[in-house]
């Protein structure tokens, strides 16, 4: 279904059951929520699906080794128990991914192994592998490119890997199945109260056409992740800050740094944090930071330092210190952490999740991280649908196929993503042999999938391909800059668009692209 033949169902009557504002992780697993459970349920985001946080993670579903150092063992458990949850519902997504812990120092073998084996005890049935002890001939074996100065060995241990703006789509085409309305572009501006106070529906803007609507619902739920505290101020303009936003970066490298098909963490950088360097569609992804910030931004910048810091720590574990000139791309995040007094460290604070109700009722789920993204969706809907008087329903979703659910695909594959769909795509090369061209020789993908993206997961801006239907952005940033172009007029065709907003998305797109270099 197209996006304008979404628009067509928004103006209706009737209120809606639920409107969720925010197209990340969280909102998206509330709408796949009630809409399985038969609500009436809209998402409204105001850019695009998983624009924000949701698209620029390390790519790991895990239960987080460093919350279970805090002490944080129910995190630990749940994200444990919901990783098992998402191999299981979306296996076309997620894939198990081995990681090593090297050791230098007599002590870290031991001390490390003991951990990951308590990790193995909390996963229980639910668990991606059992960690063990590696002899230094192993561990050098499994990860070739490791300096091996010094090295005594490593623990392996085994966690999930997925592609977070693949699975943000994947649960908005899931959230369509089930008869829910998902739509991006579409910013909430204002909230609409009934004369009692109550929040009663939202004014929406479209970010297209800058067409206005008033939409009402016996429920809203605020689910914007590091934009919270600004859609509470909506609500209430003396609404206390809740969120204490951290940016993180990542840096992607070429797969020659670390060529095996093993992952390195390293469990204790120059800050006290984790940092991972990840195989992932054909490069190495590095991360990452942690850097306190006064406010949050839609798109945030990588510091100077921030890189340096990588590069530093990716040189002491790898034979061949990689410079700014290897980097591919840069992409730099922002996390949605609680605020706690009596800390300025964000590197301490929670990634537990917080469910709060104001006294207008509007509903806001804040925190949490990819992993738990389901069992923050079950959370908040069961609030939300007691707060609004909707039948009480049990939740669906622990054992919901995702859209495209389909067993046996090679995560190498980078059409894999795709699960059940990839026949269709097929199909379009069959039917026209030039889409099935490479966009470029450097990156996967094909002219299907631009195709593929208008017609099927309502892109509308070159950005929404190249950076969240594709990953063209994320693997060579200078590339995609050069098939921008190309792009767009395969999107023009496909939306009745002409030259100048082919010129216009390009030189937007340019713009966009260069803050992921690392010059």
């Amino acid at each position: 279904m197209l996006r304008t033949d979404l628009l067509e169902q928004l103006d209706t009557p009737t209120p809606w059951d639920m409107i969720i504002i925010g197209g990340g992780a969280t909102g998206l697993g509330c709408g796949v929520d009630a809409a399985s459970r038969g609500y009436r349920v809209l998402l409204l985001e105001e850019r695009d699906f998983a624009q924000g946080t949701s698209s620029r993670s390390t790519k790991l579903v895990h239960g987080g080794v460093r919350y279970l150092q805090q002490g944080n063992v129910a995190l630990v458990m749940d994200a444990l128990h919901e990783r098992g949850v998402l191999l299981r519902n979306a296996p076309h997504l997620v894939s198990n991914q081995a990681f090593v812990v090297p050791d230098y120092a007599w002590w870290e073998r031991p001390f490390y192994g003991i951990g990951l084996k308590l990790y193995d005890m909390l996963a229980g049935k639910l668990g991606f592998g059992r960690s063990r002890i590696l002899s230094r001939a192993k561990t050098l074996n499994m990860i070739p490119n490791l300096e091996p100065t010094d090295l005594r060995g490593g623990v392996i241990y085994y966690d999930g890997q997925f592609d977070d703006a693949r699975l943000a789509v994947t649960l908005a085409r899931t959230m369509e199945d089930l008869g829910g309305l998902p739509v991006n572009h579409m910013g909430v501006t204002g909230l609409l109260k009934d004369g009692d106070g109550q929040v009663c529906g939202v004014e929406a803007t479209d970010s297209l056409s800058g067409e206005i609507r008033h939409l009402r619902a016996k429920v809203v739920v605020n689910a914007t992740g590091i934009f919270v505290d600004s859609v509470m101020r909506l609500d209430d303009a003396q609404s206390p800050p809740l969120i204490a936003p951290s940016q993180g970066i990542h840096l992607v490298l070429d797969k020659s740094f670390s060529p095996g098909d093993t992952a390195i963490m390293v469990p204790h950088t120059d800050d006290g944090r984790v940092i991972f360097l990840v195989p992932w569609h054909g490069r190495v992804l590095v991360g990452t930071t942690d850097t306190a910030l006064d406010a949050p931004a839609a798109e945030p910048r990588p510091l100077d330092e921030e890189i340096e810091f990588l590069l530093e720590h990716a040189g002491r574990y790898l034979t061949r210190d990689p410079g700014r000139s290897d980097v591919l791309s840069v992409f730099t995040g922002i996390r949605p952490l609680i605020r706690a007094q009596g800390t300025d460290r964000t590197a301490s604070l929670s990634r537990d999740h917080h469910l709060t109700i104001s006294q207008s009722g509007l509903v806001t789920i804040a925190g949490g991280k990819w992993t738990t993204y389901r069992k923050m969706g079950e959370d908040t809907v069961t609030q939300a649908a007691r707060l609004a008087g909707l039948p009480a329903r049990s939740c669906k979703t622990e054992n919901l196929p995702l859209h495209g659910w389909m067993n046996g695909l090679d995560p190498r594959d980078h059409l894999s993503v795709y699960g059940s769909d990839i026949e269709e795509i097929r199909e379009l090369i069959r039917h026209d042999p030039d889409l099935g061209r490479p966009l470029h020789y450097k990156l996967p993908y094909l002219r299907a999938e631009v195709v593929w993206a208008v017609r099927r997961e309502w892109a509308m801006t070159l950005s929404d391909v190249l950076r969240h239907r594709t990953r063209a952005i994320v693997l060579d940033a200078a590339v995609s800059m050069d098939i921008a172009p190309d792009v767009a007029a395969i999107m023009a065709a496909e939306l009745g668009r002409d030259a100048e907003w082919v010129e216009e998305q390009v030189r937007a797109y340019r713009e966009l692209a260069r803050s992921c270099l690392a010059e």
